[in-house]
């Protein structure tokens, strides 16, 4: 079960039904499977073959997902890069990943001319035009994305395994950027959970997931998706991919920097049936958009969208509300990471009352503590999420990382990304945040998510980023790094005062540091290592 073979057989049952959409470009999947046939030959004729590693350092844009069909075609490993990285970043990440290829928008090109130099490994250097700001002179050697495209010819269709690779690299927010290696055959399992619309039941063959997507397409259940995170963030690639392998449209939102009403527009133009989102980051501006359009008269029409997907980090509940009080029809906030996806899952639909970091665990998961025994419900202990079923191979050239987190326990392989939480009475879940960022304040233990969760319920705080600051009194003394709500002004001790009112004391921030702008990534990430220099910066290790 490959990627490449099975979207070429989707290919062969719905070519003429668009695939890709972005902006004014529409792709069928015939002219999709076309184009990557065409890219795939070009990049064969530069020396690419199996598990070569074509790297993707682009914007929004249908190239994406052609380029990473192309690179699975000749079973090559397509290798996400984010956008954001400078010249150093940038270097690591290709140097990391022994990538032979670059894909990269005409943008972008002066930090790709900075570093080539010095990655004698790369073949090849393939420039993308998507916008006025990429039509600039091609670099040295390079070649152009649709004069690649327009002069080769389709590369033959070849038989492919389950066992080959995507490389999904890590944020790196709290270190550096680790390639997460997932096989085909694992993700096919995780993708698989699009079938639940038809009943759940998976093909078993190239040839059934194609007839399956015509299926799917026939019967309405495989709509247009769009994700407001970038393609190039593991969230918004994986669910694509997984929405073409089911005969569905993706669509791509054209701005560079995320615009909300950008993506309410294309809900209303499109049809879209799912959204896919990464928590508050995105949720946020999504609520202040469709409260400005209200405003004005002139409210969005949402009644196409049938579901709101996130992951990756907090959703909270008011959010969820505001969605749910428009006619969403599903949320579902799931839990995972980009090594340990499927951990539990919490769907809210009409009429229920929403929660912040509660889950149903997925079967498969377990919550354990360091010493590999199973928390009991409602004891109030705390464990590592664990979790077993589909997984990755691991982090590719870093046998020490790989083995911290994927372990052995009772003769089960296991994820353990370091995700600490507690199991309920009632069985659900509540996640407490990653032991990397957790805050040994006075020798107790806090997760800065839950106290960014309260802190953002001021009406005075637009985003909030919380870290531990070196303190001699307490270790660490919590520091809330905040950004302003428009038009509001962060008073202090009236934000101290709220917190202490709804969290224990040892919990309240000692600090609280006002900034014009919290920094996330792309994706909406938290960015803890800039928000700790930050605070440092501004309190030192005052007592």
């Amino acid at each position: 079960m490959n990627l490449a073979s099975m979207w070429e057989s989707v290919a062969d049952h719905l070519g003429d039904t668009v695939a890709l959409i972005h902006g004014d470009q529409r792709r069928t999947y015939r002219e999709f499977d076309d184009r990557a046939s065409r890219l795939a030959s070009a990049f064969a004729a530069h020396g690419v073959g199996p598990g070569a590693k074509v790297a993707m350092y682009l914007f929004n844009a249908n190239e994406y997902l052609e380029t990473s069909f192309a690179a699975m075609k000749l079973r090559a490993v397509p290798v996400n890069v984010n956008y954001r990285y400078l010249t150093d970043e940038l270097r690591y990440l290709i140097e990391n990943s022994d990538a032979e290829v670059l894909v990269y928008h005409g943008a972008l090109a002066d930090r790709v001319a900075a570093v080539r130099a010095e990655l004698p490994r790369l073949k090849l250097l393939v420039q993308v035009v998507t916008d006025p700001a990429d039509d600039v002179p091609l670099l040295p050697g390079a070649f152009g994305y649709e004069a690649l495209v327009a002069a080769a010819t389709p590369a033959p269709r070849i038989e492919r395994t389950a066992d080959e690779r995507v490389f999904l690299y890590t944020g790196g927010t709290t270190g550096l950027p680790k390639g997460v290696m997932w096989s085909h055959g694992q993700l096919f399992k995780q993708f698989a959970q699009g079938y639940m619309a038809i009943g759940g039941e998976t093909p078993t063959t190239v040839e059934g997931v194609g007839q399956t997507a015509k299926q799917m397409r026939d019967m309405g259940v495989s709509g247009p998706q769009m994700a407001a995170a970038p393609l190039m963030h593991g969230m918004a690639w994986f669910t694509s991919m997984s929405r073409l392998m089911t005969g569905g449209t993706v669509v791509s939102l054209t701005n560079r920097s995320f615009d909300a009403h950008e993506l309410w527009q294309l809900v209303q133009e499109h049809g879209i049936t799912m959204c896919v989102i990464v928590g508050d980051a995105f949720a946020r501006p999504m609520v202040r958009a469709l409260e400005e359009a209200e405003a004005r008269g002139k409210a969005y029409d949402l009644s196409s969208l049938m579901v709101m997907v996130s992951g990756g980090v907090m959703w909270t509940a008011p959010f969820k509300k505001a969605f749910l009080d428009r006619g969403v029809g599903m949320l579902m906030d799931g839990l995972g990471s980009s090594e340990a996806t499927g951990i539990g899952m919490m769907i809210h639909t009409p009429g229920t009352d929403p929660t912040t970091a509660k889950f149903m665990l997925n079967p498969g998961t377990r919550v354990v503590t360091e010493d590999g025994r199973d928390v009991v419900p409602g004891s109030g202990e705390i464990g590592l999420l664990a979790v077993t079923g589909a997984l990755p191979d691991g982090y590719y050239k870093d046998e020490a990382k790989s083995a911290a987190t994927f372990k052995d326990i009772g003769g089960v392989r296991y994820a353990i990304p370091g995700d600490w939480a507690r199991i309920e009475a009632d069985g659900s879940l509540t996640l407490l945040g990653r032991g990397s960022v957790c805050i040994n304040t006075g020798g107790e233990k806090v997760f800065p998510e839950e106290v960014e969760e309260v802190v953002k319920l001021h009406p005075s705080i637009g985003d909030c980023i919380v870290v531990g600051v070196p303190d001699e009194k307490w270790g660490e003394a919590i520091t809330a790094v905040v950004q302003a709500a428009p038009g509001a002004r962060v008073e202090p001790a009236v934000l101290a005062a709220f917190i202490k009112d709804k969290l224990a004391a040892y919990k309240a921030p000692k600090h609280v540091v006002v900034v014009d702008k919290v920094v996330r990534s792309p994706a909406g990430k938290a960015d803890y290592r800039w928000a700790k220099e930050t605070a440092v910066a501004r309190v030192g290790g005052r007592g």
